[in-house]
């Protein structure tokens, strides 16, 4: 049985959160809370929320045991993202993104 979290519209890249999700890829659950809480990025706080959310989906919902989980999928999709102009000399402007993006993690339980 699949279980799915998902976070919308979190205000950092897709390129920086897919970095750390590359890390917790195929691991337990509670292996993969243990290295989100020790990396030092500002990506793995979104990413620690979304798999706890996950995990408590699995355990209200579904009935699943937490020692029993593992990460079967993480998706990291780009967002939307916000046009912002930094001003520039002679009235010219600079265009730049505020990227965002979407996180979408499934667990399922070991036979």
């Amino acid at each position: 049985m699949e279980i799915i979290a998902q976070s919308n519209s979190v205000r950092i890249s897709a390129r920086k959160v897919r970095l750390i999700a590359d890390v917790i890829r195929n691991k337990s659950a509670d292996k993969a809370l243990n290295i989100l809480a020790l990396i030092d990025k500002r990506g793995a706080s979104v990413l620690y929320k979304t798999l706890k959310s996950a995990i408590s989906n699995a355990i209200n919902n579904a009935k699943l045991k937490q020692d029993a989980l593992f990460i079967k999928s993480i998706e990291v999709g780009e967002g939307a993202f916000l046009k912002r102009y930094h001003p520039s000399t002679r009235g010219r402007i600079h265009p730049y993104k505020k990227r965002s993006s979407h996180i979408r993690i499934v667990l399922e339980a070991k036979q």
